[in-house]
């Protein structure tokens, strides 16, 4: 059986340092994704997770019994709002995202819809049928790794900005983060965080 560490083929994305910001650029892939409203931790929020979580590890286990295995990959973010003081203000019931996981060249439409099929019968999460499969494409990013609480992403966030201003660029997309640490059982302070800002 075939086994891939996609983290460790494609590190330069997924394992940034955190003591100087990385330019990189970020190719198309394939992404389970659902789009929502409301602060981390909400309904809409929670109803995400419990739909992306379930169809990665179905389709894992598919590719598995197929003679490919692969852990599955990190749980990311896109952030952004109408109004960037919903940030600043810290309005998180205004703010906007879409959740992701990548999923590896080997995972097909077909498999997709076989595993939403399976998930459906036995779960059936409330944000199923928001669930998409399809490319997404950054191009040229900023990134470096955030440790320590969310809350305190302010000045790492601001290093990239910074970075990518002091290149000639201009900010371009949406705030990117992916989450490396289970905060469900690291402490705040441990947690890891890539923060990765698209620029043009």
């Amino acid at each position: 059986m075939a086994k891939i560490d996609y983290k460790k083929e494609l590190k330069h994305l997924y394992g940034p340092n955190a003591r100087e910001v990385q330019f990189v650029d970020v190719p198309a892939m394939n992404y389970l994704s659902v789009d929502g409203v409301g602060e981390p931790g909400g309904e809409a929020y929670t109803a995400a997770l419990e739909s992306l979580y379930p169809l990665a590890y179905t389709l894992r286990f598919t590719l598995r019994d197929e003679g490919i295995d692969y852990g599955v990959m990190p749980l990311e973010g896109l952030w952004w709002s109408d109004d960037y003081t919903d940030f600043t203000e810290n309005r998180r019931e205004n703010w906007r995202w879409t959740m992701m996981i990548m999923q590896p060249d080997c995972v097909t439409s077909a498999h997709v819809e076989a595993a939403i099929d399976k998930v459906q019968a036995k779960k059936n999460p409330a944000a199923l049928d928001l669930v998409r499969f399809d490319a997404f494409e950054e191009g040229p990013c900023a990134q470096i790794l955030h440790v320590g609480p969310f809350t305190e992403e302010g000045p790492t966030i601001q290093k990239v900005h910074a970075a990518i201003e002091a290149g000639g660029h201009a900010l371009a997309g949406k705030h990117h983060e992916i989450y490396l640490s289970d905060i469900r059982r690291a402490a705040p302070e441990k947690w890891r965080t890539v923060i990765r800002q698209p620029y043009s």
